[in-house]
């Protein structure tokens, strides 16, 4: 059973910039399809980011195109998430997901995503 747990957050100001981390383990995670999804009170969760297994291909949502940036660090069994230009509205709670079977377009639904961090918290003050 793959275990994954999110570091990296925290409370920072407007035009800030964080780096994400997520770490694995319970096995190698360079063959799975892995993403960042946000979640704040009373909404549901929305996805952020997502890479390929070889890394080859990556998808962002709207709302973070140019300011964010996932890689992976396959040897590691690592999984970034750069923050940049952050917005009180990118304040959330910051999940790492990962999806087990291979696909070439990287899923944006969390149902797609089988396993799951405990998430952590960013908070962007104005």
């Amino acid at each position: 059973q793959v275990q994954l747990v999110e570091s990296g957050g925290g409370l920072v100001q407007a035009g800030d910039s964080l780096k994400l981390s997520c770490a694995a383990s319970g096995g190698p995670i360079n063959l799975y399809t892995m993403g960042w999804f946000r979640q704040t009170p009373g909404k549901e969760r929305e996805f952020v980011a997502g890479i390929t297994w070889n890394g080859e291909r990556t998808n962002y949502a709207d709302a973070v195109k140019g300011r964010f940036t996932i890689s992976r660090e396959s040897t590691r069994d690592i999984l970034y998430l750069e923050l940049n230009s952050l917005k009180p509205e990118d304040t959330a709670t910051y999940y790492c997901a990962l999806r087990r079977n291979l696909v070439v377009e990287i899923p944006i639904v969390p149902n797609e995503y089988g396993y799951w961090g405990q998430g952590t918290q960013v908070t962007v003050s104005s």
